[in-house]
């Protein structure tokens, strides 16, 4: 099975500069839900790496966020996909070592999963994630929603030879048609 990480909000589900800080808050972006049923159905695993300060501001509490999970879970498998796990960073502090940027929740998966993360797509909207799948020495992919426009507007040196797509949408026809 190949690897593919995804960042969640912006990525598969509506951002708000406001965080997510509830179930009825998260909303899948369309076509998002279906593509990772074809990633799953094109022999890809699928793992969130989130960053959720929200937590850590005390916006919302984990209990809460589990319950965000669970709803993304099940509207997942409602469209027929499977996300094998979500990894995330609660922690508000810039330096933590798994808080993108930085790479750390990325070499954890890769641990975790016993997989090398080199050319391992990380799907995200963010130069945070571009930044860390860089340092993880993983494959950097941007869509454009979410903050994925904005980021390509004003990141233009950080954002040089990365793909660059629509939607999580874009993403799986392409990486499906390039395995095939």
């Amino acid at each position: 099975m190949k690897l593919i990480i995804l960042d969640r909000d912006g990525v598969i589900n509506e951002d708000s500069d406001a965080f997510i800080k509830s179930p009825d808050e998260w909303l899948p972006l369309a076509g998002s839900l279906d593509a990772i049923a074809r990633l799953n159905q094109g022999g890809y695993r699928v793992v969130v790496a989130t960053n959720q300060s929200g937590v850590g501001r005390g916006l919302f509490d984990l209990e809460c966020l589990n319950r965000i999970h669970r709803k993304m879970y099940k509207m997942v498998q409602e469209a027929g996909g499977t996300i094998e796990a979500v990894f995330f960073c609660p922690d508000v502090d810039e330096t933590h070592p798994y808080r993108k940027p930085n790479p750390g929740m990325l070499v954890e998966i890769g641990k975790r999963l016993k997989c090398d993360l080199q050319g391992v797509p990380v799907v995200g909207d963010s130069v945070r994630d571009i930044r860390a799948a860089r340092a993880a020495n993983a494959w950097p992919l941007l869509v454009r929603t979410g903050k994925g426009s904005k980021t390509l507007t004003r990141e233009r040196e950080v954002c040089a030879n990365v793909p660059v797509f629509d939607d999580l949408s874009a993403v799986a026809d392409f990486l499906i048609a390039r395995d095939s």
